[in-house]
């Protein structure tokens, strides 16, 4: 039975708090959902890929900020 279908992540995991269901979060922030919401994982998997872009005007990425963002980024979820 399925007891929702959400576009808001946040009201997906508070359902998912209240008992209501189950729920799917990227590994990278299972830990903070875990936490935040008081939830306990079930399971993983790893046949689930979820692909994440920066999107410049610039060919290369010059402002340093950026840059330390997307290396972080790379360095997190890449490795």
């Amino acid at each position: 039975m399925i007891a929702g279908e959400f576009e808001d992540s946040a009201l997906l995991k508070v359902f998912g708090q209240a008992g209501t269901g189950f729920f799917a979060v990227p590994t990278v922030i299972a830990e903070e959902v875990v936490r935040q919401y008081e939830v306990q994982p079930i399971g993983a998997t790893e046949e689930v890929s979820e692909r994440f872009y920066a999107v410049s005007v610039e060919r290369r990425i010059r402002h340093p900020a950026v840059a330390a963002i997307c290396e972080a980024a790379r360095s997190e979820l890449f490795t």
